[in-house]
C-alpha cells in the first residue's frame, strides 16, 4: 500500500500533520463500505526509530538514521500496510531512494510538503527548548534543505499545506483519491512497454555512471583529498567524505544504484545527477 513522504523544514508540522493524516486514514479505513478495511496505518519516525535530533550534527550518525528508515520502510510497505514517513526527507536524493522502494513494491507515493518560512519555524524550534534541534543543527538542515519539485517523479503527486495559513487544511480527500484509488505502474512499467528501449537505456545507464566515477578517480590522483568534485551532466556536486574513495567501493554503490533504476527507469538526462544524489547519501 502507499508510502506517504512528509517534508519540510526542521520544526514545520510535519509531525502535527503526520498524526492527522494516520487519524483521517484510519477513519476513512473503518468505513463498512470501503474495500480496504483491512489495511493498517504507520508512521515510521525519529522517535519511533530511536534517533535523536543529534543524530543531524554528525554525517555519520546522519547516514545511520538514514539507514534505519529505508530499512523500516522497506519491512513496512506491502499490500496491507500504509506507511507515513514522517522524518526529515529534506533532500531529494532521499525522497528518490523511498520512491524507488515503493516502486519495487508495485505501490503508490506521494510526497506532503509542510511549507512554513524558515524565520517561522526556527522561532517554533527555539519554544521547544531541549525538545527542539540545537541552533547549529536547525541552520545545517535548513540550509541544505531542498525543496520538493512537481516535475519530478519521485516528488509527484506533491501535496503543499501553507502551514501559517489557518485556512489551508490536509487535502486528505485528494490524497486518498491519488495513492489508494488509483492503481499503481508496475516496477518495470516502463521498459515493459517499451522493450526496443531497453537495451539503450542499460547503456545510458552504464555510461553516465561510469562518468561519474572516473571523474571521481581522476579527482583523487593526486593524492590530496578533496570536499567536492565536480562530475559531467550534472549540476550537483559530489561530497566527498573527507578520504579517497577505493575503486571497490565505488563499484559497489554503482552496482546498487543501476539495481534500483534498471526497475525504476530514468529519463537518461536525469541518470548523472541522481547517481550523484545516490553518492552523497551512501557516502
Amino acid at each position: 500500500m502507499p508510502l506517504i513522504m512528509m517534508t519540510g523544514f526542521p520544526s514545520s508540522g510535519k509531525s502535527t500533520r503526520a498524526a492527522e493524516l494516520k487519524q483521517l486514514f484510519e477513519e476513512r479505513l473503518l468505513r463498512p463500505e470501503n474495500q480496504h478495511r483491512r489495511h493498517t496505518v504507520h508512521i515510521i519516525s525519529d522517535t519511533t526509530l530511536g534517533v535523536p535530533h543529534t543524530a543531524y550534527a554528525r554525517a555519520s550518525e546522519e547516514k545511520n538514521a538514514r539507514s534505519a528508515l529505508l530499512s523500516a520502510v522497506e519491512r513496512l510497505v506491502t499490500r496491507e500496510h500504509i506507511v507515513i514517513a514522517d522524518t526529515p526527507n529534506y533532500i531529494k536524493g532521499l525522497r528518490y531512494q523511498l520512491y524507488c522502494t515503493a516502486r519495487e513494491m508495485s505501490t503508490t507515493h506521494c510526497v506532503v510538503y509542510c511549507a512554513l518560512p524558515v524565520d517561522a519555524a526556527r522561532q517554533i524550534n527555539q519554544s521547544r527548548g531541549s525538545d527542539g534541534y540545537a541552533d547549529n543543527v536547525f541552520d545545517e538542515l535548513a540550509m541544505r534543505y531542498e525543496e520538493p519539485n512537481s516535475a519530478t517523479r519521485w516528488d509527484s503527486p506533491l501535496f503543499t499545506i501553507i502551514q501559517n495559513d489557518p485556512n489551508d487544511t490536509l487535502p486528505f480527500d485528494s490524497i486518498w483519491d491519488a495513492i489508494v484509488e488509483r492503481r499503481a505502474p508496475p516496477p518495470n512499467f516502463a521498459t515493459a512497454v517499451k522493450p526496443a528501449e531497453e537495451t539503450n537505456y542499460q547503456f545510458e545507464l552504464d555510461r553516465a555512471t561510469q562518468d561519474v566515477i572516473t571523474a571521481i578517480l581522476d579527482s583523487q590522483k593526486s593524492g590530496v583529498p578533496t570536499s567536492y568534485v565536480v562530475v559531467p551532466n550534472s549540476s550537483e556536486k559530489v561530497n566527498m567524505p573527507g578520504r579517497n574513495l577505493t575503486l571497490s567501493e565505488l563499484r559497489r554503490l554503482r552496482m546498487q544504484f543501476s539495481k534500483l533504476n534498471r526497475q525504476a527507469p530514468l529519463q537518461v538526462g536525469q541518470i548523472a545527477e541522481s547517481f550523484v544524489n545516490y553518492l552523497n547519501i551512501n557516502l
